[in-house]
């Protein structure tokens, strides 16, 4: 077994022709068949799980469900052999309970089945001629009865068992309808057609003896233990132009290929084509489901009516209509509801109805909208999605985006999410869709249809063509995996254009045939395509031309595709065989036993491979092809496989079938070889929107907050006056209630008195009945012992009496049976007539209930008239309410414009408090809008006024709390700000540190560039070296390919010297084999392509040569560049250093002179005083010399400190420049010289 496995992840689309398709496992599950599966949905959860069909199966014909929920039947056939699988739908995952595969009776296929109500029994139809109607015991595999029900090969459309007992069974067919009993071991007829014979299309049990049938001209019969009860005729509500044209719709359905006819529902495909021109524009009743009330039938294209029970008869009228609804992106909206309803189910609950239709369509609705549309037909809705309705011609995938791009030839192209498992879009067209390929951006496709090829954008709702092209009827287009290119085929010409300029690049012929499929190479450089004239070409888009070609003339090719690597080609075709291809000749073949291969795909590690057969399945194997049959082969569709593709990081395939089902499988390697491939960016999520568009939803946007702001000043203004009448009426109320509770109090105490009162006489009464009951006891006592003596020799006399009467009666009764039957039909007699009496009053009775029932109605619409008036008396009060208080709010705002112009000052406060009061009108936005969806759904439904209102009331007092806190957060905030700006007080000083620190970051930043200087160098270094070892890994590839197919040609010389050898008694064969393996082996264009070959190695050495020299000089170039560059700044700091020299000594010299100046002063100053003016000469004496040495001294040792740094800077990058000189490949320039560090310190110590 191969170790790539697949695991069907979900799947798109229904087989309608499958009888039964569609019905509830429990109240949110339900099962269909799709493909070859039957898949459980849950509706509320959106989840699946498969139940495979049977290996090497044909297709389902038909489905049933036991009563209890726990057993599914599902006919197929099996190598052309019928077969009834049992499965365990209680078991996780579901289990084949038992297999029904061994006849004794001739069957070609079983069309219809039913289970017995307790389960333990299955009922099967086979198909005609056979027509036999099978009774088994399933779980024992025991045939309990067999009958032939008809022999003129009609048609049998549905068989099921009496709801209540197991011996009774219904057959309706083309002219029959039957009632069966099975007793004795043999199934028996137990009633007699009367009348004309009818062509029943649809039963169900409504009762334990009674059905509806339908017939395909529109009547309903009731049956009740096999006699006619009721009739009725459905009336097409259309109008006449519209039923003219139902003709024109089943002609333009007709064209439309549905899969092959494996189905047992010949209640659509057989009566469409039987029936008459005069009867298409009846209703079919098609599908027949009952319910509690009554029963719903469909009723022609696109209707369904429920039909209840009438209460005073045994009949039914028709209560609701239901209708498929008309779909907006069809390509004829009128037509698109013009579907039949082929099969219907209600939910246990009875909720949902769930409806599937001859267009592969399944719809739901919940029975609760049916009773509100009074008068007005309801809707169905979409159960999941619009599905495919006939084959799926084209499938691609993109890279930015989880999507998956269809078309079918039903007409419509759609686009599928197979991450959330949707429909993202879809929209159908006049012609049909042969291919379609999905630009890897996501975000446009091409479609060839059968007219001409469209371009088209995808937007967010729509999608819309902007090219087209006269290529008609294009089964093969593909976009380049960089999607600047896409190629189109037109018969046997493949178109290539451009996806920028949308011009034809250029056109590549040479196939004579149809081209069935292409496919690109990695980097776009080449296109590989095959056809049905056996050809596989690969050619090179930058010539145009064939690069590489294999013709098998015997082999129509289906589909083609490469290996990552560009190396081998891989095709399937007619001759059921899988060919690698690789340099214009078959390497390998591999059989695909017995079956035909459709399509292939490989992934983009190069490690797993899929193909898709013609009999639906899906086979994984691993690449290298291994040399046995291992491989996994899965049941996937009903059909030829048409097309298969992998999403970009491989962990997705996608398959699609003439069945018209996309099926979506997780695969993975279990060696676990790479396979996973890690998206780097996630899944793209722009979508494209015309200008147009946006302008609308612009205006509507303003329009909408317009809207807004009106309501909130009504809503503002009603709360206001609900505040004031409600706090009114608790008032009004709290005083009643206080009122009441002082009343009761009163009454209380009084009743408290009474019960006294009445607890004394009670008392006193049971005293003396006790004494009572105590005399008559003692004296019942005596009389009772005296009467039992007496009545114990009563018994005894008694018991010899009861012997004898005994005897006499046993005479009476003899007599007594005879006159028994006299009597009883004297009485029957009587109480018939009793009977047709009581029947009488019956009658006149429910007559009396109806007058009362309609007396009740009228009263009903009197008062609602009344209360709509009174409801539009006050909505006019409060208008004109509402009025006064738009007029007093615009007095109001004239007197908060003056008093904004006195507090502007308070303005700046106010705005940023504004920000935190928007976020709470956005929640108060929120709760209006609630509160406007409540409002009108009390103006459409009465009944739930006072729940609207309770709720309003809710949302008003959540209001009011917000404004509270909303106050509270405005104390806080003003707080906030104080301590702000106290804060930013204590911050001005550390700012100015931060400033320092900055310039201290930025001289550090400095010395970080020169560091990245010196790593760039040693990076080219490095590159260099890469190439050089990548360069001798491509040689080590090439010589390893050379030695692969140098021992393929060993391998092969060795199998065809063996076969010479065989030959060895025979010398002139020998001697013919052995020349025929020269002339195979050893020819002189061999060997002129061996010299070739070494010709070409050596230019190619010489080129590669050269290469690597011009890089080696444009580096060195560079490296003069650098050295010249690195000069320069040393040039520059060194002036730097000089000028900063400078401007030290004449800082010096100023500070000198004002020292001086600063001393005559002083010396004037002291020759003033007359006191003391040798002691202050003194003393001035010895602190001038004191005071400025020591400025001196930290002065020089700053600058020396200075000197020493910059000395040191220097010897750093004078070692930095040696390191480099030692790089090979560098060359400092001629006559360059830094001067010596003794020069620079002789220089500095010059200008101290």
């Amino acid at each position: 077994m191969s170790t790539v496995v697949a695991q069907s992840l979900h799947v798109f689309g229904l087989r309608s022709h499958v009888s039964n398709n569609v019905f509830f496992f429990d109240e949110q599950i339900i099962i269909f068949p799709s493909g070859n599966h039957c898949v459980k949905y849950n509706v509320d959860q959106k989840w699946q799980k498969f139940i495979p069909g049977s290996d090497k199966s044909q297709g389902m014909l038909a489905l049933a469900i036991s009563p209890n929920r726990r057993y599914l039947a599902v006919s197929e056939t099996v190598q052309d052999k019928p077969v009834i699988t049992i499965y365990e739908l209680s078991a996780i995952p579901c289990r084949k309970r038992k297999i029904l595969n061994s006849f004794d009776f001739p069957v070609q296929k079983f069309i219809c089945m039913a289970f017995s109500p307790d389960s333990k029994y299955l009922l099967t139809q086979t198909s005609p001629p056979e027509s036999n109607l099978v009774y088994w015991l399933w779980e024992k595999q025991k045939v309990m009865a067999i009958v032939r029900i008809d022999t003129q090969n009609n048609a049998v459309y549905q068989v099921s068992f009496n709801p209540q007992d197991n011996t009774q069974i219904c057959i309706t067919g083309n002219g029959m309808f039957k009632l069966l009993r099975f007793a004795e071991g043999t199934l028996k007829q137990t009633n007699f057609q009367r009348g004309e014979p009818q062509n029943y299309l649809a039963h169900t049990w409504v009762s334990d003896d009674k059905i509806i049938a339908g017939t395909d001209t529109g009547r309903l019969f009731l049956f009740e233990s096999g006699d006619q009860r009721w009739e009725t005729s459905i009336v097409v509500k259309e109008p006449t132009s519209e039923t003219k044209n139902l003709g024109v719709i089943q002609e333009s359905e007709s064209l439309i290929e549905f899969p092959a006819v494996t189905s047992p529902v010949p209640s659509y495909e057989q009566v469409m084509m039987t029936s008459s021109h005069s009867q298409l524009s009846l209703p079919q009743v098609f599908a027949i489901a009952a319910y509690s009330k009554g029963f719903a039938c469909s009723a022609g294209p696109g209707r369904v009516l429920l039909f209840e029970k009438m209460e005073d008869k045994e009949f039914y009228r028709e209560s609701r209509e239901i209708r498929i609804p008309v779909d907006p992106q069809s390509n004829d909206p009128s037509q698109s509801d013009k579907q039949d309803v082929l099969c219907m189910c209600f939910s246990p609950s009875e909720e949902t109805l769930i409806a599937s239709t001859s267009k592969s369509q399944l719809y739901s609705i919940t029975m609760s909208l049916t009773e509100i549309s009074k008068g007005e037909p309801a809707h169905f809705e979409y159960l999941m999605y619009p599905l495919h309705s006939a084959s799926i011609t084209g499938l691609d995938t993109c890279i930015r985006k989880p999507l998956i791009a269809t078309c079918s030839v039903d007409r419509s192209v759609r686009l599928w999410n197979y991450e959330s498992n949707s429909l993202e879009l879809f929209k159908e067209y006049q012609e049909e869709a042969y291919t379609i390929s999905l630009h890897p951006s996501g975000h446009y496709i091409v479609v060839g249809f059968a007219d001409k090829l469209r371009i088209m954008n995808l937007l967010i709702d729509d999608i819309r063509s902007f090219k087209e092209y006269s290529v008609r009827g294009c089964k093969e287009c593909s976009f380049s995996n960089g999607g600047h290119l896409f190629a189109a085929v037109n018969g046997n010409v493949i178109h290539i254009f451009s996806t920028t300029s949308l011009e034809n690049i250029s056109n590549l012929k040479g196939h004579t045939g149809k081209i069935r499929s292409v496919a690109w190479n990695t980097d776009d450089s080449k296109l590989i395509s095959c056809g049905t004239d056996g050809a596989v070409y690969e050619w090179s888009l930058s010539t145009g031309k064939r690069e590489t070609e294999c013709v098998l003339k015997s082999c129509s090719y289906n589909c083609v595709t490469i290996s990552p690597d560009g190396k081998i080609i891989f095709a399937v075709g007619s001759d059921q065989t899988l060919k690698e291809i690789a340099d214009s000749s078959v390497i390998r073949e591999m059989s695909a036993f017995d079956v035909t291969y459709t399509a292939i795909v490989i992934s983009h590690s190069g490690r797993m491979m899929f193909v898709g057969t013609s009999v639906g399945t899906i086979r994984a194997m691993k690449y290298p092809l291994p040399l046995q049959k291992e491989f996994n082969e899965y049941q996937a569709h009903a059909g030829p496989v048409t097309k298969m593709s992998l999403t970009f990081d491989d962990q997705f395939l996608l398959s699609v079938a003439e069945d018209g089902c996309l099926f979506t499988w997780k695969v993975f390697d279990k060696d676990g070889r790479g396979i996973k491939r890690e998206r780097e960016v996630g899944f793209a999520e722009e979508v494209l929107v015309t200008k147009t568009d946006m302008e609308e939803k612009a205006q509507v946007m303003l329009e909408l907050k317009t809207r807004v702001e009106e309501l909130k000043m009504e809503n503002e203004y009603q709360l206001r006056l609900k505040d004031m009448n409600y706090s009114e009426k608790i008032k009004e109320l709290t005083d009643k209630f206080l009122q009441e509770m002082e009343s009761l109090k009163t009454k209380n105490q009084v009743l408290k008195t009474e019960k006294e009162k009445q607890d004394v006489l009670h008392r006193e009464r049971m005293d003396d009945l006790l004494d009572k009951q105590s005399r008559e006891l003692q004296d019942l006592e005596c009389c009772n012992n005296q009467k039992l003596l007496l009545e114990y020799e009563k018994y005894q006399e008694l018991q010899l009496k009861s012997q004898r009467m005994q005897e006499e009666y046993e005479k009476q009764l003899r007599d007594n049976d005879e006159t028994k039957s006299q009597a009883l039909e004297e009485l029957t007699e009587f109480y018939e007539a009793k009977l047709q009496e009581k029947t009488t009053l019956l009658e006149e009775a429910q007559e009396d209930v109806r007058q009362q029932l309609r007396e009740f109605e009228e009263t009903k619409k009197q008062i609602e008239e009344d209360e709509d008036r009174e409801i539009q008396d006050i909505k006019t009060k409060y208008e004109k309410k509402l009025r006064d208080e738009k007029e007093s709010n615009l007095r109001l705002k004239g007197e908060t414009g003056i008093m904004r112009k006195k507090f502007s000052s308070l303005q700046k406060e106010i705005e940023e408090r504004t920000n935190d009061i928007e976020l709470l009108k956005g929640e108060q936005v929120k709760l209006q809008g609630v509160i406007k969806s409540l409002e009108k759904d009390i103006m459409g439904l009465k009944r739930e006024i006072q729940e609207r209102d309770e709720t309003i009331q809710d949302k008003e007092k959540r209001i009011y709390d917000l404004k509270k806190k909303n106050q509270e957060l405005e104390k806080f905030k003003f707080v906030l700000d104080y301590k702000i700006k106290e804060l930013k007080k204590q911050i001005e000083p550390r700012e100015n540190e931060i400033k320092v620190m900055k310039e201290q970051i930025q001289e550090m930043e400095a010395e970080l560039e020169r560091f990245h200087k010196q790593n760039t160098q040693l990076e080219l270094n490095i590159t260099e070296l890469w190439q050089k070892l990548r360069a001798t890994d491509q040689e080590m590839r090439r010589e390893r390919q050379k030695e692969r197919d140098l021992e393929a040609l060993v391998k092969r010389f060795k199998t065809d010297l063996h076969n010479c050898v065989a030959y060895i008694q025979e010398p002139r064969q020998l001697k013919e084999k052995v020349r025929a393996l020269f002339e195979k082996y050893v020819q002189r264009a061999d060997m002129v392509e061996i010299a070739g070959l070494n010709s070409d190695l050596q230019q190619e050495y010489a080129r590669q040569r050269e290469h690597l020299e011009r890089n080696l000089a444009t580096l060195k170039k560079k490296v003069v560049k650098e050295s010249e560059l690195h000069r320069a700044d040393y040039v520059r700091i060194m002036q730097e250093n000089v000028s900063l020299i400078k401007e030290i000594n004449e800082l010096r010299r100023e500070l000198k002179f004002t020292r001086s100046q600063v001393y005559d002063l002083e010396a004037a100053l002291k020759l003033t005083k007359k006191l003391r003016p040798e002691v202050s000469e003194t003393v001035s004496g010895e602190d001038l010399p004191s005071v400025p040495p020591t400025v001196r001294l930290n002065v020089q040792e700053e600058t020396g400190r200075i000197i020493e740094m910059q000395r040191l800077e220097i010897q750093r990058l004078r070692d930095q420049i040696q390191e480099q000189e030692q790089v090979p490949g560098f060359h400092p320039l001629a006559g360059m010289q830094l001067p010596s560090l003794s020069r620079e310190a002789d220089l500095k110590a010059q200008t101290k």
